[in-house]
C-alpha cells in the first residue's frame, strides 16, 4: 500500500501532503501526557508490523493494524499513522517523502473509518472489532486504487482490493485476538 515517489503526479502529492499535514496538526493538537505513551506504543506496533512481509495471492503483503489504531486511539490514530509512515520512508524507503501525504491519507483514512465505526456500530465487542479492522484495511486499499485512477492509470488497480480483502479478513481476526488480550490486561484502554 506504500506508494513510492515518482509514481503519482507531483501536484496530487503536494495537495495530499498539505491535507495530511493539516489533518496531523488538527488531530494531534492538545495531546495529553497520558496519551503520548499509548500513541508511541501504537506507532511502534504499526512500524514493526510493516516489517513482517508474507506472500498472499501472488504478492507480498504485511499487516497494517489500522483498525487496531482506530479502535484504541480514535482520531489520534491519524498523526500516529503519519509519523509511522514518515519513519518508514526515511529509514526503509517504504513509500517516499513526496508521496507521504498520499500514503498518510490512504492509511490514516482507514484508521479514521475504524475509529468512526467503532463508536457508531452496535453489538458485541468482537464483531465490532472484526468489522472495524476489515473496513480500515479495505478503505486504505480502495483509497489507494482511487488515487491511481485519479492520476490516470485507469481502474485496473481496483483488483488490488481483492487481494487486500484476503489480508483484511486475516488482519481482522488477528485484531480481535489482540483486543481480547488488551481487554484482559488493560481493560480501560478499550473504550466501548
Amino acid at each position: 500500500m506504500h506508494i513510492a515517489d515518482g509514481i503519482l503526479p507531483v501536484g496530487l502529492c503536494a495537495a495530499a501532503g498539505a491535507v495530511s499535514l493539516a489533518a496531523t496538526a488538527w488531530w494531534g493538537r492538545g495531546v495529553h501526557n497520558g496519551e503520548v505513551a499509548r500513541m508511541g506504543l501504537m506507532a511502534s506496533t504499526l512500524f514493526t508490523a510493516s516489517l513482517i512481509h508474507f506472500p498472499l495471492a501472488g504478492t507480498s503483503v504485511h499487516f497494517s493494524l489500522l483498525g487496531l489504531a482506530g479502535i484504541l486511539l480514535g482520531t489520534r490514530a491519524f498523526p500516529v499513522v503519519f509519523a509511522t509512515l514518515l519513519m518508514q520512508s526515511l529509514l526503509f524507503q517504504h513509500g517516499g517523502l513526496l508521496s507521504l501525504g498520499v500514503n498518510a491519507l490512504n492509511m490514516g483514512g482507514g484508521a479514521l473509518v475504524a475509529a468512526a465505526l467503532w463508536h457508531l456500530l452496535p453489538g458485541g465487542i468482537r464483531p465490532r472489532v472484526f468489522f472495524c479492522s476489515f473496513a480500515a484495511t479495505m478503505t486504505a486499499a480502495l483509497l489507494m486504487a482511487a488515487g491511481f485512477a485519479a492520476a490516470g492509470y485507469g481502474k485496473g488497480f481496483y483488483w488490488i482490493a481483492g487481494v487486500y480483502s484476503l489480508l483484511a479478513l486475516i488482519e481482522a481476526a488477528l485484531t480481535v485476538m489482540i483486543v481480547d488480550i488488551v481487554r484482559k490486561v488493560r481493560p480501560e484502554v478499550v473504550t466501548a
